[in-house]
């Protein structure tokens, strides 16, 4: 049975860290590019990052880029969004699923959410 656990969110002020983390089990995450896709209040669900299977390569959001770092430790079966210089906007549920790197910023297939529970950011003063 797939499951992915996020987990790592929480309320944090503009300019602060999180780091988030997907524990995979019950498929191969090696074999797979990942993704972090967020649904934010009143906005698309959009694919803000993505890494190689391998994690040789990645792609991000216009909008996150040299604030948000996606890794993977394939040996943990774990993908991380280390998240910096958060911004109000930023507030959202975040969840990872695969996803194809060539497709970062385009809106969230329909079973997004289908294996994970997602991990609220939150980012307020």
């Amino acid at each position: 049975q797939v499951q992915l656990v996020e987990s790592g969110g929480g309320l944090v002020q503009p300019g602060g860290s999180l780091r988030l983390s997907c524990a995979s089990s019950g498929f191969t995450l090696s074999s797979y590019a990942m993704g972090w896709y967020r649904q934010a209040p009143g906005k698309e669900c959009e694919l803000v990052a993505a890494i190689t299977s391998a994690g040789g390569s990645a792609n991000y959001a216009t909008s996150l880029k040299g604030r948000f770092t996606i890794s993977r430790d394939n040996a943990k079966n774990t993908v991380y969004l280390q998240m910096n210089s958060l911004k109000p906007e930023d507030t959202a549920v975040y969840y990872c699923n695969l996803a194809d790197p060539v497709l970062v910023g385009s809106r969230c297939p329909a079973d997004f959410d289908a294996w994970g529970q997602g991990t609220q950011v939150t980012v307020s003063s």
